[in-house]
């Protein structure tokens, strides 16, 4: 087993070059392919999840495995439904065998896609038999993983008639659905909200043409976390490759990260315009902090890590994506924080908080990382107020932060192995 131990900067004054959106990256090349697919887009994520569907859509092998990418196995199970006069079994890791996707297969199935399941129902490996699919009206749940829904809007502008999507009950992670929604107009689709829980996608095809992937608001993050530990007055970070104004739902960790001291400045606001973010500690933070993260859930483990160090009370929720990521994020949280000795509470599976209740710290094995890249990228930060931090499996920031210790060691952390 790999281990890091790291030890924080006296000071932290860095510029850093973010990665490209993943999120924008995956749709954008989904979209790349159905449009053609003869101008790649530019600036594109290096990272695994990014990279195994560059793979898949270059060879695109009778088996295509998408190892741990969860995105790749949603948006690839609704691109392959629609090559017509192609076979292919779409697999992954142990792990992603046992991440459900039934939902998103039922829904295919109703619109007219023939995919059988290889192992256990619900679950991947998937044979998918591309064919010509009619589209038309499709209700399915709106408090399911956004990425099911993206996966279907992103086939309705080939689809003969279109598609009307229907999100019944509560809706959630509504940025990425209008993320997608943004990232399909682009290309030159019609797809809009007609009301408050539908939305219509018109059987336009996509226009192929150049597209450029604003960097990374997931992975800016972590550097404002770093920014929010931060002991010094004069410590500044500068974030690289941003849009004020972005689509990216975890754009919304700006905000945030300002009721815990960290002030965000932008070196241009026009509208589309990647630009400079630099980040400085002004002003006390909250007390207590509460957020529901139902919008941008990937930022709930920074904001855990960050909030019970910093010695904010907290309660979180929103969560229950939580539970089906790369791993249970809930229980893996509430057990590394003990390691740092912080007791979460869970509050029925959508939920958790702290009220200050400690218990002894214990670092000797390590943060264990559950082959999850955020939890890595949360806990590393901690550093700056927790010494002799360890982190297990470092190298799963590959899946969407690959040069996340480089970074590191650039702002002057000392990483051993």
């Amino acid at each position: 087993m790999i281990q890091y131990k790291i030890h924080p900067p006296i000071r932290l004054n860095q510029t850093v070059q973010l990665p490209a959106s993943k999120s924008i990256s995956n749709r954008a090349l989904i979209i790349y392919a159905l449009s053609g697919g003869r101008i790649l887009p530019e600036n594109l994520s290096d990272c695994d999840d990014t990279n195994v569907i560059v793979k898949a859509l270059a060879d695109m092998p009778d088996e295509i495995d998408i190892k741990a990418a969860g995105t790749a196995m949603r948006f690839m199970t609704a691109y392959l439904s629609v090559q017509e006069g192609q076979c292919h079994t779409l697999t992954g890791t142990e792990r992603m065998k046992h991440r459900p996707i039934g939902l998103l297969v039922d829904a295919l199935r109703r619109l007219g896609a023939d995919i059988a399941y290889v192992d256990e129902q619900g679950f991947p490996p998937l044979r998918i038999r591309g064919q010509h699919i009619e589209g038309g009206l499709l209700e399915i749940p709106g408090n399911v993983s956004s990425q099911y829904i993206s996966a279907l809007l992103m086939i309705g502008p080939v689809l003969k008639n279109g598609l009307t999507l229907r999100l019944t009950g509560d809706i959630i992670s509504r940025p990425y659905i209008d993320l997608t929604l943004s990232v399909m107009h682009q290309f030159g689709s019609r797809a809009e909200w007609t009301d408050i829980d539908t939305i219509q996608v018109s059987p336009v095809p996509y226009r192929e043409r150049s597209y450029y992937i604003e960097n990374d608001w997931s992975a800016a993050s972590y550097w404002y976390e770093m920014m929010a530990l931060s002991q010094n007055e004069d410590d500044e970070v500068r974030l690289q490759g941003l849009m004020d104004g972005s689509r990216q739902g975890d754009s919304s960790v700006r905000y945030i990260f300002s009721l815990l001291g960290v002030k965000s400045s932008f070196d241009t606001t026009e509208p589309g315009t990647p630009t400079t973010v630099t980040l400085k500690r002004v002003g006390r933070s909250v007390p207590r902090l509460e957020y529901d993260f139902i919008n941008s859930p990937d930022l709930a483990q920074t904001f855990v890590v960050c909030c019970a160090v910093m010695g904010v009370p907290f309660h979180f929720r929103g969560l229950s994506t939580l539970k089906i990521k790369e791993t249970d994020r809930i229980v893996a949280l509430k057990t590394e924080m003990r390691k740092l000795g912080y007791v979460l509470h869970e509050g029925d599976g959508t939920e958790l908080y702290w009220n200050g209740e400690r218990c002894e710290r214990d670092l000797k094995s390590g943060i264990d990382t559950y082959e999850d890249h955020r939890m890595a990228l949360a806990f590393a930060p901690a550093a700056l107020r927790i010494e002799g931090l360890k982190i297990n499996h470092p190298q799963v920031v590959s899946k969407s932060y690959p040069h996340y210790w480089e970074d590191l060691k650039a702002a002057g952390f000392d990483i051993k192995e």
